[in-house]
Parts: C-alpha cells; sequence; structure tokens
C-alpha cells in the first residue's frame, strides 16, 4: 500500500483509505502525532498546551515523508511504518510492523499493524499501539504504582487510577527520548523485552507526543514546556503539616496547634480530616462540632498556621444539593444497575468534574463555606474517584465514557478549585489531591500516595513511586509519613518505621504527618460530623520520647533548609524539574547511577539515602561521579564515583552534599 503524504501549514498529513495520520512540531525537539479512521480528527488537546513556535521541516516525496523538528526527526514509509532518530541519527523509537504490505522495506506473514484500531459497536475503537523494544532500554516515570520498581521497563502498567495509584502516562527513556501517551482512556501499557505496546480500550484516535534530548533533565523540561508546569509553592507548604484521621472537634484540633505553639515547634499548616460535614455533597461544616468556624481560622492563623480542610466528590442522595444537582446533570451516571459510585457511610454519586457547570456548583458551594472565611488550601481526596466497584465499564461522563475519558477526573476536580482560587485572586494556587493524570501540575495539583500501609515494605516503594511521579512531570508530592493503614504509636515496631520514614520525608516536597492509627475511638455520635470515628494519637509527641527528639530534630533541619526548599521549588515552578529526583537526573554520564533506586537528589545539592529496612543500623551508598561529597553529619569528604559503607544509628539518615554546598544540616 502507499500513503498519500501531503503539507498543511506546519502539518504533514499522511492518508491511506479511511485513515488520517498527522504528524506536527509541538514545542522545541518535539512532535504530536494524532491518528484516526473516523470522518474527522478530534481537535482537543488533552494534556497538551498549544505548541510554541519551532523550526521545522517537513519533506514530502512519493515514497516517503519526513518531519523534523530540532533534535527529531520522523521518518514516515510509503507503506506507514513511523521511525524516530535524534540529531545524530541514532533511532529512538521505531514502530513494530509484520506484515506484507510494503515488501519494500519489510516482509512478514504475520499481518501484525503497529497501529491497530478495532472497531467496537457504538463507535469507537479499542486502539493497539506497538513498537520495537530495545531489551537494554530502561524507563521511568509513568505515575504512581505501589510496587518495588524505578525502572519499569519489562512492566505491565494499568492505565486507570486506583486508590493509590495514579496513571501518569509519561515515560522517559535512557535512550534519550520522552513519551507521552496523550489519550485518557482507560488502557494498559506494557515496556516488554519484544515489544512495547499500549492499548486503549475504547477512544477515536490515536495521540502521543515525543521529544528528545541529550539529557533527562533537557527531556524534563521540554515536557513541562509542554503540559505546563506547577505555581510557585507559597511560603507555608514549604513547613511542616500537621494531620491526622481525623481531628472530630473544633476543640480537639486547636488544642493540638497550641501544644506545638506551646513546644516551640514548627508548623505550618493543619487539617481538618474527612466528615466535619453534615453530609457529603454538603460541602461545609457541622456546627454541632465545628461552631465557629470564623473565630477557629482566625484564631490558627494569629498563630501562624493555615488550615487545610478535606473536600470529598461524593454527594449523599439524601444532602441538600443533590436532587439540583440531579437535575442539572452535574452527577456521573452508570449505564446499568443502580446509580452509586460509592458506598461508604452513605449511598453517594461523585460529582461530574468534566462538567463545567457542576464544576462551578462544587466551587461556589466551597467558597461560601470554606473560602470567604479565609481557607486557602483544599485537600481534594478521592480525586481518582475512588469506586466502591472499579467496572470502568458502567460508568459515563459529560465528556464521553468512563472507559474513554476517565483518566481526566483528577484534572478536571483539581482545575474545579484552581480555577475558582484563581477568579477570586489567589496567587501560588495549591491543593491537595490523591491522584493526578498529565497535565495536573498546571492547576496546582500536590499528589500524595494514597491509603498505603504502614511497613517498611510501604516505605520502599514509596521512594520509587514518588521519584517515577516527579518523572512523569508531577513534581509537588508527598506521602503520609507512617503508612495511612494501621500502625500503633505503642509498637516498638512501627515506632522505628515511623521515625525512618519522618526522616525520609523531611526531603520530601511536602513534608506531611498523617495516617490512621490504632487503636480507633468511637463516633461522637450518629448523625453529620459525628458519624465517623477517629484513629488514635499522631502527633509528634505521640510515640515517645525517643521519637520525639528524633521527630524535633529533623522539624529543625527542614526549617533550617527553607531557602534552598524555596529555590528548588521555583525550578519546579519555572522550569518542571522535580525537586525530588533519580541519581541520574543530575548525573546521566555516571552509568551506575541509572541503576540506584534506593536514593534520589533533594535539589542539585543533597544526596538522600534513606534507611528502608527495619533493624538496619548501616546501609551501602553510592556517590556518583563527577563530584566530591561530604556527610552532612560526620563532615567526612568523599570522592564521587564509589560506593561506601555509611553508618545509620536511628538518629540518622545518611545524606551528603555535593562539592561545596553550604547548606545547614546539623543535628
Amino acid at each position: 500500500m502507499d500513503y498519500i503524504f501531503k503539507k498543511d501549514g506546519n502539518r504533514l498529513i499522511c492518508e491511506y483509505d479511511n485513515e488520517k495520520l498527522w504528524v506536527e512540531p509541538w514545542g522545541e525537539n518535539s512532535l504530536r502525532l494524532r491518528d484516526t479512521h473516523q470522518a474527522f480528527m478530534i481537535e482537543e488537546n488533552w494534556a497538551l498546551l498549544p505548541p510554541k513556535n519551532s523550526n521545522f521541516q517537513i519533506l514530502v516525496d512519493n515514497q516517503r515523508a519526513s518531519v523534523i523538528n530540532g533534535k527529531i526527526k520522523a521518518d514516515i514509509s510509503a507503506g506507514g511504518k513511523i521511525v524516530f532518530s535524534n540529531q545524530k541519527g541514532q533511532i529512538l523509537l521505531q514502530e513494530f510492523v509484520r506484515n506484507r504490505n510494503d515488501i519494500r522495506e519489510f516482509c512478514s506473514a504475520l499481518n501484525i499493524d503497529a497501529r491497530e484500531f478495532k472497531g467496537i459497536p457504538g463507535g469507537n475503537y479499542q486502539l493497539i499501539l506497538r513498537f520495537e523494544s530495545n531489551p537494554c532500554e530502561r524507563i521511568f516515570g509513568m505515575g504512581q504504582y505501589q510496587q518495588p520498581y524505578l525502572d519499569v521497563k519489562n512492566c505491565t502498567l494499568e492505565l486507570a487510577h486506583r486508590n493509590s495509584q495514579a496513571s501518569v502516562p509519561f515515560a522517559l527513556s535512557s535512550l534519550g527520548y520522552g513519551f507521552l501517551w496523550n489519550n485518557p482512556a482507560i488502557g494498559q501499557v506494557t515496556f516488554g523485552k519484544n515489544m512495547t505496546e499500549w492499548k486503549a480500550y475504547s477512544t477515536k484516535q490515536m495521540d502521543y507526543w515525543i521529544t528528545a534530548g541529550d539529557s533527562p533533565a533537557e527531556i524534563e523540561e521540554s515536557y513541562a514546556s509542554a503540559t505546563g508546569t506547577v505555581p510557585m509553592m507559597p511560603d507555608y507548604a514549604m513547613g511542616f503539616w500537621q494531620c491526622k484521621l481525623r481531628y472530630q472537634t473544633q476543640d480537639e484540633l486547636l488544642e493540638v496547634a497550641r501544644e506545638y505553639k506551646k513546644r516551640g515547634l514548627p508548623i505550618s499548616v493543619i487539617v481538618i480530616d474527612f466528615f466535619h460535614w453534615p453530609k457529603q455533597g454538603e460541602w461545609k461544616f457541622d456546627l454541632e462540632y465545628w461552631p465557629d468556624p470564623d473565630e477557629m481560622i482566625r484564631e490558627l492563623k494569629e498563630m501562624g498556621i493555615e488550615l487545610m480542610v478535606s473536600i470529598w466528590p461524593t454527594v449523599d442522595k439524601t444532602s441538600a444539593n443533590y436532587q439540583e444537582m440531579l437535575q442539572k446533570g452535574y452527577l456521573i451516571r452508570t449505564e446499568r444497575g443502580i446509580r452509586t459510585s460509592m458506598d461508604f457511610l452513605g449511598d453517594t454519586v461523585f460529582y461530574d468534574a468534566t462538567n463545567p457547570g457542576a464544576r462551578e456548583f462544587v466551587w461556589e458551594k466551597a467558597k461560601e463555606n470554606y473560602y470567604d472565611k479565609g481557607i486557602r488550601i483544599f485537600w481534594l481526596d478521592e480525586a481518582e474517584p475512588e469506586y466502591t466497584v472499579y467496572d470502568y465499564d458502567n460508568y459515563r461522563y459529560y465528556s464521553g465514557t468512563n472507559l474513554e475519558i476517565g483518566n481526566i477526573y483528577p484534572v478536571m476536580y483539581a482545575k474545579t478549585f484552581f480555577d475558582g482560587m484563581t477568579r477570586a485572586g489567589q496567587k501560588n494556587v495549591l491543593n491537595l489531591l490523591r491522584c493526578a493524570w498529565a497535565g495536573s501540575q498546571r492547576y496546582g495539583a500536590l499528589v500524595w500516595s494514597g491509603d498505603i500501609d504502614s511497613s517498611f515494605t510501604s516505605l520502599r516503594n514509596q521512594v520509587k513511586a514518588g521519584l517515577n511521579m516527579g518523572l512523569a512531570g508531577i513534581p509537588w508530592w508527598t506521602t503520609d509519613i507512617g503508612g495511612f493503614h494501621g500502625g500503633n504509636p505503642e509498637n516498638p515496631s512501627f515506632r522505628e518505621c515511623i521515625i525512618r520514614w519522618f526522616e525520609y520525608a523531611t526531603f520530601c516536597p511536602v513534608f506531611r504527618l498523617h495516617g490512621d492509627r490504632e487503636p480507633h475511638s468511637e463516633p461522637l455520635g450518629i448523625f453529620g460530623g459525628g458519624l465517623f470515628g477517629s484513629g488514635a494519637a499522631n502527633e509528634v509527641w505521640s510515640y515517645g520520647e525517643v521519637a520525639y527528639e528524633i521527630f524535633k530534630k529533623y522539624l529543625m533541619i527542614r526549617e533550617q533548609l527553607q531557602a534552598y526548599i524555596e529555590e528548588i521549588m521555583r525550578k519546579a515552578h519555572e522550569k518542571g524539574t522535580p525537586p525530588m529526583r533519580p541519581l541520574f537526573y543530575d548525573f546521566p554520564d555516571d552509568t551506575q547511577s541509572w541503576d540506584i533506586e534506593d536514593q534520589f537528589m533533594f535539589g542539585p545539592d543533597i544526596l538522600v539515602a534513606p534507611v528502608l529496612y527495619e533493624g538496619a543500623r548501616s546501609r551501602k551508598v553510592y556517590l556518583p561521579s563527577g563530584a566530591k561529597w561530604r556527610s552532612a553529619f560526620s563532615e567526612q569528604t568523599y570522592a564521587g564515583g564509589q560506593s561506601i559503607d555509611c553508618e545509620a544509628p536511628l538518629t540518622i539518615i545518611p545524606i551528603f552534599l555535593k562539592n561545596d554546598a553550604q547548606w545547614l544540616i546539623k543535628e
């Protein structure tokens, strides 16, 4: 078969039968490719921003066509196969084709196409996109998965959100390219040894973006330019956040805030968790348990503490807003069965964040009941959203079916509040969410790793998850220090776990203590804000004197680093640089740094080697070549390019400062 090639402005159009393939420059060193078998291409940018100008060439003859944009080149054969190469002529990525359609280049009886559109009754397609695999390639990014791998080569990943799983489909390759699957459909990707295969279970077209660069930093910055960067982090967010499941009353929360101040401990944010409301979907305080929110907020601000409140997207069918939202089409729908999205202390339906009217409705309620009282930061929980049953094919949104566009939900949830807060005149918007997709960062999304368990195994997984989230373009990321599920403050084993977690979290983008501790207390009532009980104490003084002294030490270290943290947050805002990143990001020429998965750089000058195993009092640390390294606690200096055995008593997390960095980290 022979494709027809033609130029249309800055777009190369390739056509054969009913297929239309568009190849366009989209930012420096980058291309966007779209393909459809429908009558027209959908003009929806999804995660991408409008392209910036770039110098490019489109070359066409009867046998092939090429698009060259800076360091990346796409060659399309007469048979339609696409090959991407860099400015040195090295192949970065090429489609996997095994058929007889173009005997001039390849011939196979297997009859496998790279771009397979399989029709679904009703009009959409199941799409499979295949690429050749380089077995030596390493793949990073892709968001947050609860698994022990930083390099996701030879992994299969679900392209869908769940509690503690955030699919952010940007892959950074060790071969020198970045790849964004710009499609919010539910699906799957396999980075196999023999083939890379992307799947969308229901979609109208293929859409992806690819960039080439000479370093991970260059690739990451191109991706940030294409999808947006975070706002500048507000000053208060760089400090310590106190949270637990859950403060049940206004008096209880204020007592904790006052105790922090009485002890002279740093605290910048305190949090009111879920079920502080009369009913889900009413987005206001239950005045029986929070009788004077205005006075509470005033006192907290006098203490220099910001108050964050939990928002859920659930709407109880007996709540004051349900009938109006139902009438106006502001709730998600089900294709079959009863319209229930989540069954948790009420029969609830999620608001439809893809509907502009629903976004405006929810924001106006939150503005009236929270924002106008002085609250400037929200905890947008349940952001996946978390269905009681993850039957993705059973839910339909304003913008399409869940199968077709469901992964966009957390982006639109963040946008709901970002747009409202920005219109109200707020700068540097930041809100905490449990999920994200590509582009969430530009709406001020700070993502945490969800309801994970309280264990060293979970801690090890979070180190990988946080680094891959940063590489996937989500630089604001954090965890529940100590994990969420379980953990008894009186248990010696858990005390060790939370101490090591606290030390690690000191060097995360956001430093936030949270968790559902054992044993639970009883609910205060049977309605509204009294309906749900609380976990055990979770303040820094709740874990005994040994832990308390260690926590105080790292609280003060975080305070000492405020100027440094502000500097690295500015880089995240301006260039998309992840505050925490794998060693290879800063040392790409050190081949061994690509193999290190349990250390990271916190900004350009601080190497962090968390202690990740119970009972460990030492660990091996690799110091990358190209720099000299000084231990932050012993002051001993080492040459780079070597591994050392480092002492790590319970009070110490191994930290090394690069070259002559003078950041103050002391006992």
